[in-house]
């Protein structure tokens, strides 16, 4: 933790440090400011998150009041969830200038030095955080948070996240974290078959391509959120991406015209919104939630997250309408894909 003069301490930054992005949010006054969102290969380990912070922009660097979530201790370069949150939380707190709180959840904002030691509080909270927020809005909802790897449906009862789990393991158990994105989800994870041209053919077990693809071909992914390499390394351009979608099934781009690799990409975007639906409708099977509950959509999957509001004939609130008077017209178009980073900013400002 690096002293600094107090004047600059009113200015609170939150940090959502993950596995594959790191998401940032100055909030002044109470109000979000900016956001950003960077790729961050952090199974590389902790020099991939100082190059992905010093590439951020400046405000991130400067003074302030730190609140940081994360999900990055899950990543294979720590060796069980507890070294990644003390790992996490250490950095933090040697290299955020000014004060550092970190996120534990249901046990509040801790220094970095504590973190350690409410580990199972602390790792992967950010989902905590954003349903705390939301909460704060809506007494009553589902919060759907669609992001580039996986998916948190979190019911708000009483204006409190009221979820059955809390660890991802519990979490996966629950429904309330289906491990499916809009951008890195092998394609072979949604079904083992997909129909093409009349038939139905196995899938191949390779990671040939991914959600990113089918919602490239579909039109869907905007280009911001398209942060991530193809799985083969290469371009994002239509023909590249039709040549993975082919792959997928054995073929090569010339067996099948655009329209067919467009309904082959349109089959993996409904099988993935078939796992939603299920994971949804057994949580909304607890009768928990009122039937007139909205779902508040955010995350870079919240245009799928529409779609399954509309299949639930349930309205759909976008998080940063949620939060629109507290939020600068600049910081806006990022807000709902960065939830976590600009929930924890908000309730540390708020604390």
């Amino acid at each position: 933790m690096h002293p600094v003069a107090s004047a600059p301490l009113r200015r609170v930054i939150g940090w959502d440090l993950g596995g594959v992005h790191v998401k940032a949010a100055l909030v002044e006054e109470g109000r979000v400011r900016a956001v950003v969102q960077a790729p961050c290969p952090l199974w590389n380990g902790l020099p991939a998150l100082d190059a992905t912070v010093a590439g951020l922009p400046p405000w991130t660097r400067e003074p302030a009041r730190h609140a940081v979530t994360m999900t990055g201790e899950l990543t294979d370069c720590f060796p069980d969830r507890a070294a990644g949150v003390a790992a996490l939380a250490a950095w933090a707190g040697r290299h955020l200038p000014g004060e550092v709180a970190i996120y534990a959840g249901r046990g509040g904002f801790v220094p970095p030095e504590a973190a350690a030691a409410q580990a199972p509080d602390v790792a992967s909270a950010n989902w905590h955080a954003t349903a705390r927020l939301v909460g704060l809005s809506r007494s009553c909802a589902l919060l759907v948070d669609i992001g580039s790897t996986t998916a948190d449906l979190i019911p708000i009862l009483d204006g409190h996240p009221h979820a059955l789990g809390y660890s991802d393991a519990e979490r996966l158990e629950t429904a309330e974290l289906v491990y499916t994105g809009v951008v890195r989800t092998p394609l072979l994870a949604l079904a083992p078959a997909a129909p093409f041209r009349g038939r139905r053919t196995a899938l191949m077990a390779e990671c040939f391509a991914t959600t990113a693809d089918a919602y490239r071909l579909l039109g869907l992914l905007p280009e911001a959120e398209d942060q991530q390499d193809a799985a083969d390394l290469k371009g994002k351009s239509i023909p590249e991406t039709e040549i993975r979608l082919a792959r997928m099934i054995g073929r090569d781009r010339h067996e099948g015209t655009g329209t067919d690799w467009i309904r082959l990409a349109g089959f993996f975007a409904e099988a993935q919104l078939r796992l939603l639906h299920d994971a949804a409708g057994l949580i909304l099977s607890r009768g928990d939630l009122p039937e007139d509950a909205p779902l508040v959509i955010c995350g870079a999957g919240r245009f799928v997250a529409a779609r399954l509001a509309a299949r639930l004939r349930r309205r759909a609130d976008d998080l940063a309408d949620l939060i629109a008077p507290r939020l600068a017209p600049e910081a806006a178009a990022f807000a709902s894909t960065c939830g976590p980073a600009v929930a924890v900013g908000l309730l540390a400002a708020q604390a």
